[in-house]
């Protein structure tokens, strides 16, 4: 049993979030069936100290539809019990959808409340736009789904975006349409209805960015499967070397592993990732190296469950060695 936290304003964040999650899994169950793929999701529980300071549900995709990999997650942890954390909670919505089509792009969004003891709160809102294989009217489409939809807050969304994921060592960026507002409260109107009003357009023109695409797809040629591994490598690499949410995900506890890893696509180019290791800054490229010990020795490899914990366990390892607030080169 999960306990939810008291806070009324953490209570309608978590409401909130909760209807985004399953709006978003109905939109896609919707576009699978329309191509006959009719996708599953299954709902699996986690819980943060058995419960005691909350915990989340996902809804992941069933392998054999549409999806390449497809996680939603809904997740509260609360220390209210504690009266010396200065943290009293955060409520958190994060979606990765990778589909199975080379030509459909990806998207992650992440919309979270975090409150303080002092009663002190701010949202984090993030969005970005994933494809394998670029397509510059689908990126259109999706920033002035965003430009729309935050207004005056557009150009400070972009500009951290584009900052957040952007990746030295390859010298280009994961997606081509980032936004990010970090410790964000907006001034024109409540800030739970510009939340949910940045939630409910990104979802709508994502879901219609994908079905336009598998719509109007093709079978897809070897090349552009060879692409889309190549680019969901690109994707792993970023996501395990560079991404702070995920980092420090990871950091805090080990309770949700697999769900915080639930971002990672399910294949991915061996060979590629390990000629990255040279250019890689250290203390990451020792990072990279541990990952390919764990890979099996094929060119293409399957990132299982069990690897998922394994990778995680080797993070953990890697930041006792090199703990992040000692190393600027770790983001």
């Amino acid at each position: 049993m999960k306990i939810a936290a008291t806070s009324n304003q953490a209570q309608q964040a978590m409401h909130m979030l909760s209807k985004l999650q399953s709006d978003f899994m109905t939109r896609l169950q919707s576009i699978s069936e329309q191509f006959d793929s009719c996708a599953q999701f299954k709902s699996i529980e986690w819980l943060r100290d058995a419960g005691l300071h909350g915990g989340g549900v996902r809804f992941e995709a069933v392998e054999g539809s549409i999806f390449n990999r497809a996680s939603i997650n809904i997740s509260q942890v609360q220390y209210d019990d504690l009266p010396d954390k200065s943290f009293s909670s955060a409520t958190a919505l994060s979606t990765i959808i990778h589909p199975l089509h080379p030509l459909a792009p990806s998207i992650h969004i992440h919309i979270s409340w975090t409150e303080l003891k002092n009663g002190q709160g701010y949202w984090r809102l993030m969005a970005d736009l994933n494809p394998s294989i670029p397509d510059h009217k689908d990126k259109a489409q999706f920033d002035l789904c965003l430009k729309e939809v935050t207004g005056k807050y557009h150009q400070q969304g972009e500009r951290a975006g584009d900052t957040y994921f952007y990746i030295p060592a390859l010298q280009t960026s994961r997606g081509v349409s980032h936004f990010y507002l970090e410790g964000f409260n907006p001034d024109s109107m409540t800030s739970g209805d510009f939340a949910k009003d940045f939630g409910e357009s990104v979802i709508q023109c994502y879901c219609s960015i994908l079905a336009q695409k598998l719509r109007n797809a093709e079978p897809p040629t070897a090349a552009q499967k060879a692409a889309q591994i190549n680019y969901h490598t690109l994707y792993f690499y970023q996501v395990l070397t560079l991404d702070k949410g995920t980092t420090a995900g990871l950091l805090i506890h080990n309770q949700n592993d697999t769900g915080t890893l639930g971002s990672l696509p399910a294949r991915i180019n061996r060979v590629l990732l390990a000629s990255w290791v040279d250019i890689t800054p250290a203390p990451q490229d020792e990072l990279i190296k541990r990952f390919l010990k764990l890979l099996p020795e094929q060119d293409i490899c399957l990132i299982t469950t069990p690897l998922k914990t394994q990778i995680a366990e080797q993070i953990r390892a890697h930041y006792k060695v090199f703990p992040i607030n000692n190393r600027n080169q770790v983001k």
